[in-house]
């Protein structure tokens, strides 16, 4: 890119031609876009190997193909995307601008006459793509992920009873539950013992004559036949013990936390968004829980404003042009500890709305008050002390725009 010119004065805004505007303004975009990919794919990749490596045990223990291990962890990417796609961007954002103003090429276009909302253009139309990526992943596929996520283990679960276990072993299903049974008759299983100790206030177990693997309405269940579950709590000396004839256990609720396994209805995030913005008001859960409904809703809808916010930290810091002799170091430091502040009042922000129906103007507050302080604070320095050429070549008389910095654009 060359631009070059006499300057008598302040250059105007046709000093670029449109078709000339346009080329910059792609190759601006055409930066930031491939800096985000990279970025996108290089973190989602390295978290999804650190979550994956926790779900090699479906292989190694419990018998499943590789493709069910990988289709278990292909279903974390959405959730992974949503959260990483706006500190992406602002990487992204960051890279062009430093690439830019290290290379001359800002502070030329700004002598040209390009004015920062034009430079401001071509990242505003990445974010916005990355914004209806981010809700398109909120609002629609990371819930029916979650609820397949659930679907899949649950099978899991049923395959490793069974079929994997042998009679005769005592094996653990997920952490503190042992699974044994003495012998297996078709689809019958014999003598069945189950402790679940993941409560260490609450150890159950139950035993049974023989149990047999149902599913129901795309839930499996485990249906144990004359048996007694034994209660156990640590202030107590004896087992309370409880006798049945038949008793079902929602496979489901054997993974996870002990309050998992209380839960035997679709948690909020499994939970399409239509039926987050209209619960079912007599649903046991919702009655429980209602604060975690109102948090899972207004953090979907919230998301993409993360992603503006992300924008406009960057910019703010770099979108001003600068000679390649003021440093950009303290810029840079400055907008990661905004991002990482506005990220971890975000997360604040979930927890008093999950509490308070008054904190969800308070949670909408914070993305827009990100935005309006880092476009105050780029009009501050910009006004105060940020690099115009123009200026510069007004100060010294006019004249050409220097060769050198014509030559590093």
């Amino acid at each position: 890119m060359a631009v070059a010119g006499n300057f008598a004065g302040p250059p105007q805004p046709s000093a670029i031609t449109p078709s000339a505007m346009n080329l910059l303004q792609r190759y601006i975009f055409r930066t930031a876009f491939s800096a985000f990919v990279l970025c996108l794919v290089s973190l989602t990749g390295v978290i999804w190997v650190t979550q994956a490596l926790r779900r090699l045990n479906l292989v190694t223990s419990k018998g499943q193909t590789i493709w069910v291990f990988f289709e278990l962890t292909l279903q974390t990417l959405p959730v992974m995307v949503m959260q990483i796609s706006p500190f992406a961007l602002f990487i992204a954002v960051l890279y062009a601008l430093n690439k830019l103003n290290g290379d001359s090429e800002l502070i030329v276009m700004n002598a040209a006459g390009m004015r920062p909302r034009q430079v401001l253009r071509p990242f505003m139309v990445l974010s916005v793509l990355v914004a209806a990526m981010v809700a398109l992943m909120t609002l629609v596929i990371m819930p029916k992920s979650a609820l397949a996520s659930r679907e899949l283990l649950n099978r899991v679960r049923a395959d490793v009873i069974s079929r994997i276990v042998e009679s005769g072993q005592f094996i653990s299903l997920d952490a503190g539950i042992t699974f044994h049974y003495r012998d297996k008759k078709g689809d019958t299983l014999e003598g069945i013992l189950i402790q679940d100790r993941r409560d260490p206030n609450k150890i159950a177990t139950y035993i049974a004559e023989r149990g047999q693997i149902v599913d129901i309405d795309n839930t499996s269940y485990l249906i144990l036949e004359k048996g007694s579950v034994h209660r156990q709590s640590p202030n107590q000396t004896d087992n309370a013990i409880v006798a049945f004839d038949k008793y079902a256990i929602d496979l489901d609720t054997m993974g996870g936390t002990a309050d998992d396994a209380r839960v035997t209805e679709l948690k909020p995030v499994e939970r399409s968004t239509m039926a987050l913005i209209f619960p079912d008001k007599n649903n046991g859960l919702y009655k429980a829980i209602p604060g975690r409904f109102r948090a899972e809703l207004h953090q979907r809808l919230a998301s993409p404003l993360m992603v503006f916010a992300a924008l406009a930290i960057a910019f703010a810091a770099l979108g001003a042009p600068r000679t390649t002799r003021q440093g950009r170091g303290v810029a840079i430091g400055i907008a990661n500890l905004a991002i990482g502040t506005s990220r971890i009042v975000s997360f604040l922000g979930f927890t008093l709305v999950a509490r308070h129906a008054w904190a969800v103007p308070l949670y909408y507050a914070i993305p827009l008050a990100t935005i309006l302080g880092a476009v105050l604070a780029f009009l501050a320095n910009n006004g105060a002390g940020a690099i115009s050429f123009r200026h510069l070549l007004r100060r010294s008389g006019g004249g050409a725009v220097p060769a050198q910095a014509v030559g590093n654009s």
